[in-house]
C-alpha cells in the first residue's frame, strides 16, 4: 500500500512539474516580441493614411519641451521623396532637431503602408548627426535590406492592448520594440486636447535602462514623445 501511495505520489509531482512548467513555459513565450512579419502578404504603397500614422507629402507635426535643460524643437515631415529599400518603394519622412535653437540631428526614416491591413512598416533610417553646424556622426542608421537587417512594425494597422512588436529589426545598430499599454487615453497639448489615443512603451534591448512613452491620436499621429508634445499640425502646401 504505502509503494503504491508513494508511486501516486511521485506521478501526481510529475504531472504538477509538467504542468506547472508547460504553463511557464507559455508565459514566456507569452511575453516574447514579435519581430518576423509575413511582408510578402502585403502589397506596399508609401502614401497612404493609417489610423494613428499619416503618410501624406506635406504633412508636417511639431513638437516641443524641455529634456533636461534643453528646448527641443522636434518637425516630423512627410517629404515628396521616396526610396527603394529592396524591391518595396518606401517613403521619406524627415525628422529635424534642434536643441536651443542648434540643429542636432537630422534623419531620413523610410515608411511604407501595407495596403491589406493598413499597417505602417520601417524600413530604415539615414541619420546625420550635428555638432556646431557640422556632421560629425551618423549613428542609428540602418537599411531592411542590408545585413541581417529586416523591416519593423511602426504603427500596426489593428491596435492591440498588450501588443508587443520590433519597429526596429537591426542587431546591433538598431533595435526599438513597442508595447501598446492603452488604446482609450485623453492627452491635453498646446495643439489640443486629444481623445482615445494609443500609447506605446518604447523600449530596446541595446540599452535596456531606457524607456520612453509616446501617444498618437486618432487622424493626427504623434502627439507625445518622450517630454515633447504636439504644438502644430497639418500640411504645409495646403
Amino acid at each position: 500500500m504505502k509503494n503504491k501511495t508513494l508511486a501516486a505520489t511521485v506521478i501526481l509531482a510529475i504531472c504538477l512539474w509538467v504542468v506547472l512548467g508547460a504553463a511557464s513555459c507559455w508565459a514566456e513565450e507569452a511575453k516574447s516580441w514579435t519581430q518576423w512579419f509575413d511582408l510578402g502578404a502585403c502589397s506596399f504603397s508609401s502614401t497612404g493614411i493609417s489610423r494613428y500614422f499619416l503618410l501624406e507629402p506635406g504633412y508636417r507635426l511639431t513638437l516641443q519641451g524641455m529634456e533636461d535643460e534643453d528646448s527641443i524643437r522636434l518637425d516630423i515631415t512627410v517629404l515628396d521623396q521616396t526610396r527603394m529599400i529592396g524591391k518595396v518603394e518606401t517613403r521619406v519622412v524627415e525628422e529635424r532637431e534642434t536643441a536651443n535653437g542648434e540643429l542636432v540631428e537630422i534623419s531620413r526614416n523610410f515608411y511604407a503602408i501595407c495596403t491589406q491591413n493598413s499597417s505602417v512598416f520601417y524600413f530604415g533610417e539615414e541619420t546625420d548627426i550635428y555638432k556646431e553646424g557640422k556632421i560629425v556622426d551618423h549613428s542609428g542608421s540602418w537599411r531592411a535590406d542590408s545585413a541581417d537587417a529586416k523591416a519593423g512594425l511602426m504603427i500596426p494597422g489593428m491596435v492591440l492592448l498588450g501588443a508587443r512588436y520590433y519597429q526596429e529589426v537591426a542587431p546591433g545598430l538598431a533595435m526599438d520594440r513597442a508595447e501598446i499599454v492603452s488604446i482609450t487615453d485623453t492627452l491635453a497639448t498646446p495643439a489640443g486636447t486629444f481623445r482615445n489615443c494609443l500609447k506605446t512603451e518604447e523600449t530596446t534591448p541595446l540599452e535596456p535602462k531606457a524607456k520612453e512613452y509616446k501617444y498618437y491620436a486618432p487622424g493626427v499621429g504623434l502627439i507625445k514623445d518622450g517630454e515633447l508634445l504636439l504644438t502644430k499640425h497639418g500640411f504645409i502646401n495646403r
